[in-house]
C-alpha cells in the first residue's frame, strides 16, 4: 500500500519586478527611515563597517551575505527540534514543518545573493584576502547565528527583530550603492545566474532586485514578531 504525505509547498520568494518597479522600490527604501537598531545589531554592523568601509562594495556585500543566511540556519535547526518535539500533536507539527520550508527557502535565496556577488568579485578582477573574507564571516556567522538560536529558544519574537534589523540594513546598503554609482547603470548583467535568479538590464537592477528581496525578508521577519510561535505567515 503506497501512503501518500502531502509536502508543504515551498515559497515562490521574493516577487521578481520589472525595471520601473525597481526603481520606485529603490526610491522607497531611500525616502524611508532605516529602523531604530538594537545594541545587539550595532555590535555586528559596527565590526563590518570599520572592516570594509562604510561605503558599499561588492566585496562588503558578500561578507554580508555569508551572514544573511545564519539566523535561517538557525530557525531551521530549531524548527526539526520542535518537529521531534510536538510529534504527538500533528497540527503544530505542521505549522512547524511549514515555517522549516520558509526559512530555508530565504536561505536559498540569500544563498543567490552570494553567488551573484562572488560572481561579480570575480569579473571585476577584485582580490579577497583570507583574514577578511574567510575568517572573519565565519567569526561574525559563529555569533549571530548562536545569537538567533539562543534568542528563539527564550524569545522568539527578538530573534525575528534582530533578523528585520539585519535585512534593513542590508536593503538600504544595496539601494544606497546604486544611488552613488551611476556607472552600474552601464554594466550589463552578466546573467551567470539569470535561469534562477531572472536577467535584468544592468547591474544596478540586479542590485535593486537583491535590495527589494531584502525588504521582503524583514517584512515577512516583522510579520512573525507579531505571531512567533510557529503560526504560518503565508
Amino acid at each position: 500500500m503506497t501512503i501518500t504525505i502531502d509536502r508543504p509547498e515551498a515559497p515562490a520568494g521574493p516577487p521578481k519586478l520589472d525595471r520601473d518597479a525597481l526603481r520606485r522600490a529603490q526610491a522607497e527604501t531611500l525616502d524611508t527611515p532605516r529602523m531604530d537598531y538594537s545594541l545587539l545589531a550595532k555590535m555586528m554592523f559596527k565590526p563590518v563597517d570599520l572592516m570594509y568601509g562604510k561605503q558599499g562594495s561588492f566585496t562588503k556585500f558578500a561578507m554580508l551575505e555569508v551572514i544573511a543566511r545564519v539566523p535561517y540556519q538557525a530557525w531551521e535547526r530549531m524548527g526539526y527540534w520542535a518537529v521531534h518535539r510536538y510529534s504527538g500533536r500533528s497540527a503544530l507539527a505542521k505549522r512547524v514543518f511549514e515555517r522549516i520550508v520558509e526559512a530555508r527557502a530565504d536561505q536559498d535565496n540569500e544563498q543567490w545573493h552570494l553567488l551573484i556577488m562572488q560572481d561579480l568579485i570575480q569579473r571585476n578582477g577584485m582580490k579577497q584576502n583570507w583574514l577578511l573574507h574567510k575568517v572573519a564571516p565565519w567569526f561574525i556567522s559563529f555569533f549571530y547565528y548562536h545569537v538567533s538560536w539562543v534568542l528563539f529558544l527564550v524569545r522568539p519574537e527578538a530573534s525575528y527583530r534582530l533578523n528585520a534589523e539585519f535585512e534593513d540594513h542590508a536593503e538600504h546598503e544595496y539601494m544606497t550603492f546604486v544611488a552613488d554609482n551611476p556607472d552600474l547603470e552601464f554594466m550589463p548583467d552578466p546573467g551567470t545566474y539569470a535561469d534562477e535568479y531572472g536577467r535584468y538590464r544592468s547591474v544596478a537592477d540586479l542590485m535593486r532586485q537583491i535590495g527589494h528581496d531584502e525588504r521582503v525578508h524583514k517584512l515577512d521577519s516583522l510579520e512573525n514578531v507579531k505571531d512567533p510561535h510557529w503560526a504560518p505567515t503565508r
